[in-house]
Parts: structure tokens; C-alpha cells; sequence
């Protein structure tokens, strides 16, 4: 027995080493959500759901704004809606000593909503999300992010690897989201057609949150004392801002209402449809993407005192 447990014995630390391997590997090919569980922990940062995470550019945002940093901590309407799930992560995110930071928290209707079969907490979405169990935020590789939400084999990390080639939704290390397809508009309006099916499906089912809604201002009332807050309303093509504002139509005066409750920027940039390419109507294409965060940037710039390079 003791030959069997020690012949054993080195096959399991055989693999666990080969397992430690393959994880150096994980980067932003990976999954739509590893990147943001490796280090480190952000002084500004963006928040919101998948129109955020690939709208708004860090990169973009560091160039503007001095001797800042700034990490895309956005995910999706499943993952991150705004509720005590997300707060809880985005307080295990931030750098703990952050006292001057800058947050752009993103919203449209869909973050801000629940399914209306919805009972109790305990039914949400955002509970089965790995920002439900995840304790490190900040190092990299992260075994435990993969141990618990890797489900391919991790054959898989090694054999689809950044240095392999970049995949179509691929996630930067500060979190941005670089989505690579077809922007011809015969692709596009065959992508939109189906993303407005689905939104319009979508808000049969949905409801304003007061949870949600609640959550989102407590998000800014913790996020003041860290720094500066900045609302973001996010476009989409027309189709999709017709079902969002069919949907509910008192939408931006809601959040307005917020933005001044607790003495903060709202800037509203749902007017300005037009002024952007949608990868499918409801995300912008990473082109558009850079010109809306320069925007955001001067937003800002303009608005406070805070000063762009």
C-alpha cells in the first residue's frame, strides 16, 4: 500500500505541476473575463456591463488624463448588473489606498433591470457569475479564477495563446475588451437584426430594478469618498435606443435624478446615436469605441477640475 501511495503520489504532483504550467499561459485569449481577476488593483476605473467593457478604451483614458491609470472592470448584463454581487467584487478590486481615483460607472436600462419572475435575491443572475466566489483580484497567473471557472481542459490555455494570435474578443490586461469582426454594413445589419430580436424579446421579460437601482447609487455614495464619479450612458444604433426607450422612457431624467442627488457628472451620450458604428447595434466597434472615450475625457475635463495632459 505505502509503494501504491507513493508511486501515486508523484503522479498527482506530476499533474499539478503540468496544471501550473499551462496556467502561466492564461491571458486575454483565455476567457471574455480572466484579465480581470490578475493584478493590479486600479485606482480608476471603469464599470459597467459589455457595452462598457468594450466601448470605453483605457488606453485612451491614460493618454488623456497624467500620471493615470485606468482598468476596464466592466463585464455584462449577466455578470454585473449593479447589485451586491458587483459591489462586493469592485471592493475587492480597488486598490484599498485609493483616495483621489476616477470612476466612470456606465449604465443603460438593462443593468439597472431584473427579470420580472425574479422573487429573491437568491434567483439573480449575477450569483452563478465568478465575481460571486472569486477572493483574488490581483494576481496573475490566477489559479484560483481558473480551478473555478476554467471549464475547458487547460490543454486549451496553452493551444490558444496571445502569442498564437489575438482571438476576435479579445481582453487586454487593463480589462478593455478588443471585439475584431467584419464592419461591412451587410455584416452589421445582419448582426443588428438579431440583437434587436433579442432586446426586443428581452424587455418583455424585464423590469426596472429599485434593488438595482439602489445598489448603483450606493456604488457612488462608496466610490465618492475614493475619488471622482462619472455617469455614462452608452448608445446604441436607433433600433436598439427605440426599444430602450419604449422600454422606459424616463430612463437619462432617472439617473439624472441620481447624478444630482449625489452631486456627481451625468453625461448622456444617448442622443448621439448616429454618431458611432455598432458592431451589431447594441455594442460600439473599438474604432468608435476610442472616439467616445476621448470624448468621455473631455467630458470630464470640461466639467470638473479635473485637467487632461
Amino acid at each position: 500500500m505505502k509503494k501504491f501511495l507513493f508511486k501515486i503520489s508523484f503522479y498527482i504532483f506530476g499533474i499539478i505541476a503540468v496544471l501550473l504550467f499551462l496556467g502561466t499561459y492564461a491571458d486575454g485569449n483565455t476567457d471574455d473575463n480572466y484579465m480581470h481577476f490578475t493584478g493590479p488593483k486600479p485606482s480608476n476605473m471603469i464599470l459597467g456591463d459589455s457595452r462598457g467593457v468594450q466601448a470605453v478604451v483605457p488606453d485612451i483614458l491614460d493618454q488623456k488624463f497624467k500620471d493615470r491609470k485606468f482598468s476596464n472592470f466592466a463585464f455584462n448584463i449577466a455578470d454585473s448588473p449593479y447589485g451586491k454581487v458587483y459591489f462586493e467584487a469592485i471592493k475587492k478590486k480597488i486598490d484599498p489606498d485609493t483616495k483621489n481615483g476616477i470612476f466612470i460607472l456606465t449604465v443603460d436600462p438593462w443593468n439597472l433591470s431584473i427579470n420580472k419572475d425574479i422573487k429573491t435575491e437568491k434567483e439573480y443572475a449575477e450569483n452563478n457569475s465568478a465575481l460571486a466566489d472569486m477572493h483574488f483580484y490581483d494576481v496573475n497567473p490566477n489559479y484560483e479564477y481558473l480551478f473555478k471557472h476554467f471549464s475547458k481542459t487547460w490543454f486549451y490555455i496553452y493551444r490558444d495563446r496571445e502569442e498564437v494570435g489575438k482571438s476576435n474578443t479579445f481582453l487586454h490586461k487593463n480589462g478593455w475588451m478588443e471585439v475584431t469582426v467584419n464592419v461591412h454594413p451587410d455584416s452589421i445589419g445582419k448582426r443588428e437584426v438579431k440583437k434587436v430580436k433579442e432586446y426586443g424579446d428581452f424587455a418583455k421579460t424585464q423590469k426596472m430594478s429599485q434593488y438595482r437601482l439602489e445598489a448603483f447609487e450606493n456604488t457612488i455614495k462608496y466610490l465618492k469618498n475614493k475619488g471622482s464619479v462619472y455617469i455614462v450612458r452608452i448608445p446604441g444604433s436607433k433600433r436598439i435606443m427605440d426599444i430602450e426607450n419604449s422600454y422606459s422612457p424616463d430612463f437619462s431624467k432617472r439617473i439624472d435624478d441620481i447624478a444630482k442627488k449625489n452631486n456627481v457628472k451625468f453625461f448622456d451620450f444617448s442622443p448621439k446615436y448616429n454618431d458611432y458604428i455598432y458592431t451589431d447595434g447594441n455594442h460600439m466597434y473599438k474604432e468608435s469605441g476610442k472616439v467616445f472615450t476621448s470624448q468621455i475625457a473631455d467630458s470630464i475635463s470640461l466639467n470638473t477640475s479635473i485637467r487632461k495632459n
